[in-house]
């Protein structure tokens, strides 16, 4: 069994992939495609833009950053 902090990297790892896949997306685009609620979403962009992986060029709007990034 997966622990809470697993099954949390797994989404914010799945997010960063979403949004990098499609460019810009919306927190409510982010919401339909995982099904998790607004609040969820916006710690876990949180989290991603703190490490500088994400911004926010546009309220509500979201895209990844130039940052190089290795995906394992």
């Amino acid at each position: 069994m997966k622990t809470s902090t697993d099954r949390m990297l797994t989404r914010i790892k799945s997010i960063y992939l979403y949004i990098k896949q499609r460019g810009t997306v919306t927190t409510n685009e982010l919401v339909e495609e995982f099904g998790i609620t607004q609040r969820t979403i916006q710690r876990d962009l949180n989290v991603l833009e703190y490490n500088n992986l994400v911004a926010s060029p546009a309220r509500g709007k979201w895209s990844v950053t130039k940052k190089k990034t290795r995906v394992s």
